[in-house]
C-alpha cells in the first residue's frame, strides 16, 4: 500500500490521503519514533490534527509518516508490531 511522509504541521497534514485506514508514525527531527497510531477511513488528517500543539492528544514530532492499509483490523496488527518493536516514547507501553 501506499506509503507518506511529510511535515506534521496543519498544512502537512491536509495534503495526506484520507480514502483508507493508516498506520502512521509521529517522528521526531532525528527520525527516531516518538508515536505510533492508527486512523480509520476518512479520519486520518482528523486524528492526526488532534495531535498537535493545542490538540486533545498532544505528541511533539516534526515528520509524520503515513502507511495506507487495507483494513483497520491490519492497521491494529501493524500498529501493534510496531509498538512492541520499537516501545515509542508517548504509546502505553504494554499495549
Amino acid at each position: 500500500m501506499a506509503t507518506k511522509t511529510t511535515r506534521y504541521n496543519k498544512t502537512g497534514i491536509s495534503k495526506l490521503p484520507d480514502d483508507k485506514p493508516v498506520v502512521y508514525k509521529i517522528q521526531s527531527e532525528s527520525g527516531k519514533n516518538n508515536y505510533t497510531g492508527i486512523a480509520k477511513r476518512g479520519r486520518v488528517r482528523e486524528r492526526l490534527n488532534e495531535h498537535l500543539p493545542g490538540g486533545k492528544d498532544y505528541i511533539p514530532g516534526s515528520k509524520v509518516h503515513i502507511e495506507q492499509v487495507g483494513s483497520i483490523a491490519e492497521a491494529r496488527e501493524k500498529e501493534s508490531r510496531i509498538i512492541s518493536r520499537s516501545k515509542p516514547k508517548y504509546n502505553k507501553q504494554g499495549k
